[in-house]
């Protein structure tokens, strides 16, 4: 449940265009993807874009078990941005 609440919280900075805590862009994902990184209980990651007037698109959250992302969760953000771009 922290991992949810934090993932809320960051999301809604993002709305507002505020920093978050612990970031980064995923230009592999595409142009204005950015990764949030939490850190409560475990390891978790919030892929999204903001860079559309109309809203934010969560792309992709997983609970991260390695230390670099798999190319399973690459890809299914990657395909998420794709179906976003197509039907906006």
């Amino acid at each position: 449940m922290e991992a949810r609440r934090q993932a809320g919280y960051q999301l809604r900075r993002a709305q507002g265009d505020l920093e978050h805590d612990d970031w980064k862009p995923m230009t592999a994902i595409g142009s204005g993807a950015m990764e949030i990184r939490i850190h409560e209980p475990h390891e978790h990651r919030v892929i999204y874009v903001a860079k559309f007037p109309e809203a934010i698109y969560v792309l992709h959250a997983f609970e991260k078990k390695t230390q670099k992302t798999s190319r399973k969760d690459i890809e299914t953000a990657r395909k998420a941005y794709e179906k976003v771009q197509r039907e906006r």
